[in-house]
């Protein structure tokens, strides 16, 4: 489990498929008891932590104040977790959940179920379990996400050029790879932007509702001291017209102040002086 404890977010792959060659170790499927037996494992790990914690605050000979304060945390979460409520859904203030930052508490991380299902699964949108999973996915506030890994499995293998017609015969816009990280971003509220030089183009990640100087700071600090303006351009219309002469012919280029937000998939060339 501490492999897992220094990532952003959770995604549980959850087997949907039916192969009698690949037997389910539990023997028959139940995509709803895999969840939860998961989950359980990660609530478990997440209470050996705690316990082990205030084990050690109260063996001192005398509890600080700040020691206190993080007892009284650890106490509700603790609480939460022997009634099967993730961390991430105790009540607790920002200040609170600032003390428990560096644990790095499994179920306080976002949690998005990705169900396996075979190729006929895929199509018709069902699989044994599907509304029990939906149900629960719901009451705790999950995201589920469907894909079919055997079609992955044969996209990845395809020239690019015959990719885009496989998605059509199978009537979607996009693999399922690229809807899971499409979901990752916007489970966590990311987005991102572009830079383009001479010989290279690199997309920089941020929160959402970043303005632009703080973007500018996601490349280097001397961007951000230094900020005096973005130059901005959306990435479709880039793409629609072709470079970024054409771009400011349209009057689709813009000059924007520290203060603007910037969004997801602008081409961004920052002005500054150090």
């Amino acid at each position: 489990m501490n492999t897992i404890r220094n990532v952003d977010m959770l995604a549980h792959v959850v087997r949907a498929f039916v192969n009698p060659d690949l037997p389910h170790v539990d023997g028959d499927l139940d995509p709803l008891r895999d969840v939860e037996t998961i989950n359980m494992e990660l609530l478990f790990a997440d209470m050996d932590i705690i316990e082990k914690r205030i084990e050690r605050i109260k063996g001192g000979k005398k509890v600080k104040k700040e020691n206190a304060q993080e007892l009284e945390i650890l106490e509700k979460c603790l609480d939460g977790l022997e009634n099967e409520i993730p961390i991430g859904r105790v009540e607790l203030t920002d200040e609170e959940r600032l003390v428990l930052k560096n644990f790095s508490f499994l179920t306080e991380k976002p949690l998005l179920l990705v169900v396996n299902t075979d190729e006929q699964q895929f199509k018709t949108k069902s699989y044994p379990g599907r509304d029990d999973l939906e149900a629960y996915a719901a009451g705790h506030g999950l995201r589920v996400l469907e894909i079919c890994g055997r079609i992955e499995m044969e996209i990845s293998m395809l020239p690019d050029e015959d990719k885009e017609m496989f998605l059509t015969d199978l009537g979607i816009t996009e693999s399922g790879i690229d809807r899971l990280a499409r979901a990752a971003y916007d489970y966590l509220g990311l987005i991102s932007f572009f830079t383009v030089g001479d010989d290279e183009v690199k997309a920089w990640t941020i929160k959402k509702e970043t303005d632009a100087k703080r973007a500018a700071g996601k490349i280097h600090s001397d961007l951000e001291r230094g900020f005096i303006k973005a130059e901005v351009v959306k990435y479709r219309d880039l793409v629609d017209l072709g470079n970024m002469g054409r771009v400011k012919e349209k009057g689709l280029y813009r000059l924007e102040g520290k203060e603007y937000v910037v969004e997801d998939g602008d081409v961004i060339n920052f002005r500054f002086n150090v």
